[in-house]
């Protein structure tokens, strides 16, 4: 408690206060309902089936328990799902881009394969042209 709170008030006058708010809250103008819930299942009146009720109460508490801990384990595997859905769509876009590349290479390469042997051809064809025009020039004349 603050020092200028214990110059006017001690602490058995606060903690009285406390109880004495609490009791009111129980015991003036209480209905069965507020004292089941203010009090709880282990009240007077349900007397020797407190026991039971407990037992209930706790088998609810257990329920209630697997269950909180059932809907964590849905809530980190939708996480996970979404990791993978996106770890899947990612790699489909890589891949996509691969196919992609790998078509425009191909076809690079079938044009440069093209032109090899367009040069091949016409290497030859100068080279025949060298050789057969000489000699077609000498028998001609």
């Amino acid at each position: 408690m603050p020092p200028k709170f214990k110059r006017h008030l001690n602490d058995d006058e606060v903690t009285g206060s406390v109880q004495s708010e609490r009791r009111n809250l129980l015991e003036e103008d209480s209905d069965e309902e507020e004292d089941f819930f203010l009090r709880g299942p282990s009240g007077p009146r349900f007397g020797p089936r407190n026991d039971k009720i407990r037992h209930v109460q706790n088998q609810v508490d257990e329920v209630i328990d697997v269950m909180q801990e059932n809907i964590t384990k849905v809530i980190e595997r939708g996480e996970r799902l979404d990791d993978l859905q996106d770890k899947s769509e990612s790699l489909s876009d890589n891949a996509t881009a691969f196919s992609n590349r790998a078509k425009q290479l191909r076809r690079q390469m079938w044009w440069r394969g093209c032109k090899m042997k367009a040069i091949v051809a016409l290497v030859a064809v100068v080279l025949l042209l060298v050789i057969i025009v000489p000699i077609v020039l000498k028998y001609h004349t």
